[in-house]
């Protein structure tokens, strides 16, 4: 589902941010990334995402190099992917339904349709009974549980969570990460990341980054 073939990533002669990545992500797996701030972690995921492209390497996404993806291709490929990424926060003016029913609206789909689709992913993340609050009455557990009915309302193949459970209490944080998981049970492929060691702790399979490098997995 997702593979790098030695990928690196260099924005300037000081910043290399991936030296010669290689991985596999099959279908259906959950896959945490580890790795201390600055790690590359942001910058991996963004990839998946063609958000970033590389300066060397091939990543390969669902059968397509992300590579030699036109920009009037990127939108296509984003619809099978589910994004929930520190900077892209909810808009504080509309309502938290209005908010998960975004990607639906903007790729056309009929209100009645959105609307229906979006209270079901509200209601996967146990957030139905908020739909008419807007996201400043919900706490940031409660923020972020609705970023990840955002991401999933498109139903995607593959959810890339950059460190969704950042700055969290424990209780909000594991209420986050059975959302998660709850997806990845019906054969969405996830990646993770995060720098939480009790997450890890009963993690299947972890993949450690650090100063842009992969370290080796332990068996």
């Amino acid at each position: 589902m997702i593979e790098f073939q030695q990928v690196s990533k260099q924005y300037s002669a000081e910043a290399m941010a991936l030296r010669d990545i290689t991985l596999n992500i099959e279908k259906g797996e959950l896959v945490f990334l580890a790795g201390p701030s600055g790690a590359g972690k942001s910058t991996l995921m963004k990839m998946i995402a063609a958000m970033e492209r590389p300066t060397s390497g091939k990543v390969i996404v669902n059968g397509q190099d992300i590579g030699k993806i036109r920009r009037a291709g990127i939108p296509f490929l984003r619809r099978n992917l589910g994004l929930i990424f520190q900077e892209q926060r909810l808009l504080n003016d509309r309502s938290v339904l209005a908010n998960v029913m975004l990607p639906l609206t903007v790729s056309g789909a009929p209100r009645a349709a959105a609307e229906q689709r979006a209270r079901a992913a509200l209601d996967k993340v146990g957030l139905l009974e908020r739909a008419a609050d807007e996201p400043l009455a919900l706490s940031g557990g409660e923020q972020q549980r609705v970023s990840i009915a955002r991401a999933i309302v498109n139903r995607p193949q593959i959810i890339l969570a950059d460190e969704p459970t950042a700055n969290l209490d424990r209780a909000s944080a594991t209420r986050v990460l059975d959302a998660l998981k709850a997806f990845h049970s019906v054969g969405v492929t996830c990646l993770i990341s995060t720098h939480d060691e009790l997450v890890l702790e009963s993690a299947a399979r972890v993949i450690h980054l650090q100063q842009g490098e992969l370290l080796k997995e332990a068996a």
